[in-house]
């Protein structure tokens, strides 16, 4: 009997003898991950907690990246700051997500956060 693999729960056509399915379950984006979403139509890049990805659009919980600095520089300091937001974006607006990934020595957005502020981005 051959057994399933987790993923094929997941996934229901994961293949895990086949490469391009592994690669496509390697890529595949999990509510609670942190990522940047590129948007236009007002071009804006969002960095943020997923909720969920669907064909109508994405739910995060995050802000926008012009504002990540003031706002880890707020929180270290324990001044006033603006909360993440929950974003509903529609698909025709989305360019591009993101996972957040340390890459090259730069640590990544949640890393740089916590490192600064001693807290979780989430628990904002």
């Amino acid at each position: 009997m051959q057994t399933k693999s987790p993923l094929t729960f997941i996934l229901p056509n994961f293949d895990a003898g086949d490469e391009k399915s592994l690669q496509y379950a390697c890529m595949k984006l999990a509510a609670g991950e942190a990522v940047v979403a590129i948007l236009h139509t007002p071009r804006e890049k969002l960095f943020g907690i997923l909720d969920e990805i669907g064909p109508a659009g994405v739910s995060l919980r995050g802000v926008d990246l012009r504002y990540f600095e003031d706002l880890a520089r707020a929180v270290a300091a324990g001044e006033e700051h603006l909360n993440p937001s929950d974003y509903f974006i529609p698909m025709w607006r989305v360019e591009r997500i993101t996972r957040d990934e340390a890459s090259g020595g730069a640590s990544s957005l949640l890393e740089q956060f916590a490192a600064r502020t001693g807290r979780e981005f989430a628990t904002l």
